[in-house]
């Protein structure tokens, strides 16, 4: 047991998703099972089902980001109460990707980071990339979108989120092209309604589809009536939380008129 203890340490001092679940009613009580975000295991509840059926369940949790007391049978059965298992899920914090050094940027960025997001700013144009400008940002990123998101794709996830704040299709495009080849939770692009048609149509140029479309919020955020930098970002972080947690809200991607 002493392993398990030292493996779940060492995962949240390197702050590794890693998730404990631990029998608190049965059979075995007090067995636990460390379930990290690569999927390996270490420990045992019982019986390698039962392992295998919590295991599953554990990553689905990790990838929510929820901890609750489930009910299963000796061996894993759904629908029944042999077993209470609290499985514990320690998640990386969500990431807020934003390209685009742009003034509304400053202001995103530190809205996210009270929401406890993880704040990369990226933008080709070194000169704006600047700790002075953005001090709040956990990295800042000098390159092209496309380029970021090869690299850190693949780790993006459905709490995760992508800003696309340039109002430059030169940017606008690759780093949307590539955010949707990603299963990041939150999509969104800044910009007027004519802005997004020309957007759009370079997109589906790209080979993009209306199903595809339907991922990207845009003009972003909820209609607050949100006029300031300030404002903007609380709109965007609004609409973040709503589409996270299902629930319905105006969205200004899905109205009509003037978005202010």
């Amino acid at each position: 047991m002493s392993s398990i203890y030292e493996s779940y340490r060492n995962a949240l001092q390197a702050e590794e998703p890693v998730v404990l679940a631990t029998v608190i009613e049965g059979k075995n009580v007090g067995s636990k099972l460390l379930v990290f975000g690569n999927e390996n295991v270490e420990g045992s509840l019982g019986s390698s089902e039962l392992d295998r059926v919590v295991s599953r369940d554990a990553l689905g949790m990790l990838e929510a980001g929820t901890s609750e007391v489930r009910h299963y049978g000796l061996d894993g059965e759904a629908r029944q109460h042999d077993l209470s298992i609290f499985i514990e899920t320690h998640s990386r914090s969500p990431q807020m990707i934003i390209f685009g050094a742009v003034d509304f940027t400053r202001a995103l960025a530190a809205q996210s980071k009270l929401l406890g997001f993880r704040v990369t700013v990226c933008d080709a144009r070194e000169v704006f990339v600047t700790r002075r400008r953005f001090p709040m940002a956990d990295e800042l990123v000098v390159d092209w979108p496309d380029r970021l998101l090869k690299r850190i794709g693949e780790d993006l996830g459905q709490r995760d989120a992508v800003c696309v704040l340039t109002h430059d299709a030169k940017f606008d495009v690759p780093a949307l092209l590539s955010s949707l080849a990603t299963r990041v939770g939150y999509l969104g692009a800044m910009g007027s309604r004519l802005t997004h048609e020309k957007r759009v149509d370079r997109l589906r140029q790209e080979g993009v589809t209306d199903e595809q479309l339907c991922r990207i919020m845009s003009p972003l955020g909820l209609d607050i009536g949100g006029r300031t930098p300030e404002e903007t970002a609380v709109s965007i972080v609004a609409e973040i939380i709503a589409i996270r947690t299902g629930r319905s809200a105006p969205r200004l991607s899905q109205t009509t008129g003037h978005i202010h």
